[in-house]
Parts: C-alpha cells; sequence; structure tokens
C-alpha cells in the first residue's frame, strides 16, 4: 500500500543521499538520527563514570553527534568490542550492567533542518527478522536492552499493561514496540517494507541515466556540494512485492549505502551426507510447524537437535514444552568456556541453565532426572539416512546410529550477501573467507562504520561485528555522526 503513493517507483529511477539495506532495529535507530532527532548531554544530569561526565560537561551545548566520538569513548569498558556501542549504551542506561536504573543522561531535540532524506528497504515490516522468530520466544536480552532511543521499552509495554517476565520480553512484544516506535517518531515516510535488494554496485555519475543526473544536479539535498562533486555513486538495483503477489523491479541511485541486513536470512548447513533430505530443517520454526501439525508429539521417534547455542536451546525448551523426545548433539564439551551457557549469569536466565544442566547431566552415558532427552557432548553428525537413521562420531571416532522423526541443524547463520560484488568476502576483515558476524565481520572504521575497503559504503549490527540490540545503536550513531559531517549539517 505504500507503493502506490510513492511516485519514487513509478519513475524508474531516483536519486537518494543515503539507501540502506535492513530496517531491523539498527536501520530504525539511524533513520532517527538521520531525521533530524538530536541527542544533547541532560544538564545537571550526573553519569555515574566520572571522567565520561568531566568530557560531557566541557561542552553540554554541542549534541553528542558533532562531538569527537573517539575522544568520548576513550577508556570505556564493557560487553562490546566497540568503543561507540559502548559510548551510546552508558548513555542511554548508565549502570545497567550493575542492575542500576539510572536514567539516560541524554536529552533528544527535534531539529529538522538537520534531517537528511534516506530510504530504507526492508523485507518484512520494520523490525526486520523480529518478524520471523516465534512470537511466545522470550528474547535473550533484558527488555530494557531492547529499547531504542528516547522510547523506554518498559513504558511501552506498561501502556501494554503488561510486566516483563524475569525483566524478559517475548519475540512478539519486540516487533510490534519496534513497529511502534517507527509510527510514534513519524519515521514511516522513509520505509518501504516488502522490498528485496537484488544488487548493489558502484557506477560512475557520467554512466548513470539522464533522468538520474538531472536528480543529481537538482538535489538540493546531495550530501556533497557541486564543487566536489562524486564521481561515483551506488546503483541498488531490486524489487518489491505488490499485495496481490506481483513482483517489480526498482533501480535507483544513492552516495552512500548502508548495509543492515543482518544475518538471520542464511542458516549455516554441516555439508553432511542426506543434509537436503525432507527431514532435515534449519530453522527453529520448522519444529513449531510440525508441532502444529501433530507430526511429531510424545509417541514419535526423538527429534535431533543439533547446535550449542542458544537456538538450539530454544527448540529444546520448546520440545522439553511438548514432552516431544529429544537427542542432542554437539561438538563441544560442556564445560567448554566458549560455550554461550558459561558466560550468561544463572538468575537472569534460569531456563537455558536448566538447558545446561540437562547436557550435563543427561548423557547417553548416565541417564539423569529429566524424560525425554540425551545429551551427546562432543559429538558431530557423519550423515543422515533415507530411513530416517542418522549416524553420529564421537571424538574418538567410535560411530552410533539412532532412528529419528526429524533433525533441525541449528549452528547459526551467515549473512545473505548476494547482492554485494564477490558477495561481500572483498569487504570482510579476513578478505579470503565469507563474512561472518563472529568471525569475520566486515572491516569498518570503528568511528564512522564506514567499510574500510569501499568509501560510502556503511555496516551496522551483525555485519560489523556487533550483535546484540543494545550495542547496534552505537553504530547508528557513528553512521549518523559521518554522514553529518558529510552534509556538513553540522554546526561548527
Amino acid at each position: 500500500k505504500h507503493f502506490s503513493k510513492d511516485c519514487s517507483y513509478q519513475q524508474e529511477y531516483k536519486f537518494f543521499s543515503i539507501v540502506f539495506s535492513g530496517n531491523g532495529p539498527s536501520g530504525i535507530c539511524l533513520s532517527y538520527l538521520l531525521s533530524g532527532y538530536t541527542p544533547y548531554f541532560k544538564r545537571h544530569s550526573l553519569h555515574p563514570h566520572p571522567i565520561l561526565q568531566r568530557k560531557l560537561e566541557e561542552a553540554p551545548e554541542v549534541s553528542i553527534l558533532d562531538q569527537d566520538l573517539e575522544y568520548l569513548s576513550e577508556g570505556l569498558e564493557g560487553r562490546s568490542h566497540s568503543p561507540v556501542a559502548l559510548l551510546f549504551d552508558t548513555l542511554q542506561r548508565p549502570d545497567t550492567d550493575f542492575g542500576g536504573t539510572a536514567e539516560s543522561v541524554l536529552t533528544w531535540w527535534h531539529e529538522p533542518d538537520r534531517a537528511i532524506p534516506h530510504l530504507v528497504l526492508g523485507r518484512n515490516a520494520p523490525g526486520g527478522a523480529w518478524h520471523s522468530i516465534e512470537g511466545s520466544m522470550i528474547t535473550l536480552s533484558r527488555g530494557e536492552w531492547m529499547g531504542l532511543p528516547d522510547l523506554p521499552f518498559k513504558e511501552w509495554l506498561k501502556q501494554k499493561r503488561r510486566g516483563l517476565r524475569n525483566n524478559r520480553a517475548t519475540a512478539e512484544d519486540i516487533a510490534q514496540y519496534y513497529q511502534h516506535y517507527v509510527m510514534k517518531k513519524g519515521l514511516q515516510k522513509n520505509f518501504r517494507c516488502s522490498t528485496v535488494v537484488t544488487s548493489v554496485r558502484k557506477v560512475s555519475a557520467e554512466s548513470t541515466s539522464n533522468h538520474a543526473q538531472k536528480d543529481l544536479q537538482e538535489d538540493s539535498d546531495s550530501l556533497w556540494n557541486s564543487n566536489e562533486q562524486s564521481t561515483e555513486v551506488f546503483q541498488v538495483d531490486g524489487f518489491f512485492k505488490t499485495v496481490k503477489g506481483d513482483k517489480e523491479a526498482f533501480s535507483i541511485y544513492a552516495e552512500n549505502v548502508v548495509l543492515a541486513t543482518g544475518t538471520y536470512d542464511n542458516p549455516t548447513w554441516l555439508g553432511v551426507k542426506g543434509e537436503n533430505l525432507s527431514y532435515v530443517h534449519h530453522q527453529l520454526s520448522a519444529l513449531e510447524e510440525a508441532v502444529k501439525t501433530n507430526s511429531v508429539g510424545i509417541m514419535s521417534d526423538p527429534v535431533l537437535i543439533i547446535g550449542a547455542g542458544l537456538t538450539a536451546a530454544d527448540a529444546i525448551l520448546f520440545a522439553h514444552h511438548c514432552n516431544i523426545p529429544v537427542i542432542h548433539v554437539f561438538r563441544r564439551r560442556v564445560s567448554d568456556p566458549g560455550l554461550i551457557f558459561n558466560q550468561l549469569p544463572k538468575m537472569m536466565y534460569p531456563e537455558y541453565h536448566k538447558v545446561h544442566q540437562m547436557m550435563k547431566e543427561q548423557t547417553a552415558a548416565c541417564a539423569g532426572p529429566y524424560e525425554h532427552y540425551i545429551s551427546l557432548p562432543e559429538h558431530h553428525v557423519l550423515s543422515f539416512g533415507k530411513d530416517k537413521k542418522c549416524i553420529f562420531q564421537d571424538k574418538n571416532g567410535c560411530q552410533k546410529a539412532y532412528k529419528i522423526s526429524m533433525a533441525l541443524v541449528l549452528t547459526g547463520s551467515n549473512p545473505n550477501l548476494s547482492f554485494l560484488p564477490n558477495n561481500g568476502i572483498d569487504l570482510a576483515m579476513d578478505s579470503d573467507q565469507p563474512v561472518n558476524p563472529k568471525r569475520n565481520p566486515i572491516d569498518v572504521d570503528p568511528f564512522t562504520y564506514e567499510c574500510t575497503q569501499e568509501k560510502g559504503l556503511y555496516a551496522l549490527g551483525p555485519l560489523a561485528g556487533d550483535n546484540f540490540v543494545r550495542f547496534v545503536q552505537g553504530g547508528a550513531l557513528a553512521v549518523a555522526s559521518s554522514l553529518l559531517k558529510k552534509a556538513n549539517k553540522n554546526p561548527p
């Protein structure tokens, strides 16, 4: 419905200063910052970090976006490797890691003259992959960590007359909150849903059509002044799905492109024989579907769950709740410090602690107190058979076969960057390996999030190695600050 009103898609060529691919939390936060919403240090507020407090008091009349982010973030420590992520997080939630509830030291002003026109393209409604996750799933992060600037998640939940369970929220809550945020902050005009980007590539400004060149010249909001007119622009191609389900192609030009596509799209495969058989799945939703259609239940053969991350844990909890027998296979030792369960505080995550307990106590060697669950640590799958027999091997080379009803391979996911030249590999820290949010993120400048290998291209969120909603917002702050400097919309 948005497209019928929007003439920019009726024209084949249109020029924008900034286009971003992905409308999850990092895309929403960046749209907010580029729409003229500007953070300042709130006078008379006190930050528990004395050095940061002193720095903030030096220029309270200058917006955080216009200050030196490297200087402000120096010396901050926390649960992220990104200095700007730590900075923006501690300005919004000063002592949250210590269980405190100190108020944000930021105040937000709407300065419409600082807004930069931009377009946010996404497959789903605003909120990105949060709309694809089973609605009743409890999130890993505390509810208040899921909030976006200047609209606390808790307050929104109160209006819905609901409290947070254990300070945590459901995926459905979060998806709704992100949609509400876009409407409440008046950002919807920047968002185009049901769009798929198929290609982003640099082209010379001369090679663009006459229409686009005319747009370039007439666009007074172009980030570059005419004397330093960009000689290259990005061409962004793709299609959007109409209400009737048709695909309509679009082609737009942008001086800057922000990659904020997340990683939910592309589950990792094991690469073993039989993995493409119909009973082998790579998403948790397959188990939910099987329960709904009664194709698995108490009496069926066990469901095989592969992986030792939080998605695998969610699948185990779901199966346990439905009394479905489970065989759980993972490569690591239960005591491995790299295992996410060994890094989560027990008090805050009781259900994940329970899964970890089951993994320890319920190995095939010794039956434990939990029915319908066997754990096989330090095992890996060799093959899936057509007869639904699965063969595993342990660390000593010993093999076992089990008959199963279905398999869920939940070993993480990779971003789908097929729309970039060479799948974006040239942009990664190690340009010989595919982009991976944990092991090989896109190489960006830590204070602008601009790709070191491609000027004008920015990466946010998991693509840049920021994997928690709480910390993706600092990247948005860095990008907004960089783009405002380019547009020279910063006061001196």
